[in-house]
């Protein structure tokens, strides 16, 4: 039998995307003024604009990451990529915004950026404004979540950083391909933390502050 997929698990390990609304009346075919789209019943305002929803994590790391690739040998993309970063510091001062790597850091095979998003408002100003001025770059957009184990299961929290960044990842643009034997490495690590004895001895704080800029710059 092979053994299970942490990373991307079968259907049936998802909670319904119905969970919550179980017994609603069926809905209707009407179709609206356009004779397209379907006609929906009125609702409270969902909560998911004003607030990420659970798990993504609502403290001080911020519910999604931005990485923004650029060919690092290539001068158009160096000088199109240096200038949007600048932009983006200079339009969106309110976001978190990190250093301009030039060169190829942990799983990210070539050179990066990162930027923090914290709220479902700078997420839709963002990512929305990204999609037009990213140019010629490509942007891997994944959610940091809080269910992963923490430092009292830290392979089980190896995983979830694993799966936020492939699973429940988007991008902008071309896929760029990452390296992830970063996290499979750190889950050897933390199993073996783990099996003396001493899961906290890996949390990183030493270990996982040395893979800091391999997974981002959190």
């Amino acid at each position: 039998m092979a053994a299970p997929d942490f990373y991307n698990p079968p259907i049936s390990a998802y909670p319904s995307p119905l969970t919550g609304y179980e017994g609603k009346a069926p809905l209707g075919d009407e179709k609206n003024d356009d004779g397209k789209s379907l006609k929906n019943e009125p609702a409270a305002r969902s909560p998911a604009y004003d607030a990420f929803v659970d798990p993504l994590d609502r403290g001080r790391r911020g519910g999604f990451d931005v990485h923004i690739y650029y060919f690092q040998a290539n001068p158009q993309q160096l000088e199109y990529a240096r200038a949007l970063h600048e932009r983006i510091r200079r339009e969106f001062p309110e976001l978190r915004i990190y250093r301009f790597w030039d060169r190829p850091i942990g799983p990210h095979p070539v050179a990066m950026f990162e930027v923090n998003l914290f709220t479902p408002a700078q997420f839709g100003a963002f990512v929305p404004w990204l999609a037009i001025w990213r140019g010629p770059l490509s942007a891997l957009v994944h959610p940091n979540t809080t269910e992963g184990g923490g430092a009292a299961d830290p392979v089980g929290e190896i995983a979830t950083e694993r799966r936020n960044h492939s699973q429940r990842a988007m991008w902008l643009g071309e896929r760029v391909p990452l390296d992830f034997t970063i996290f499979d490495k750190m889950a050897i690590n933390a199993a073996a933390a783990v099996a003396s004895g001493n899961p906290a001895g890996f949390s990183g704080d030493s270990e996982k502050a040395a893979a800091v800029d391999a997974i981002g710059q959190t």
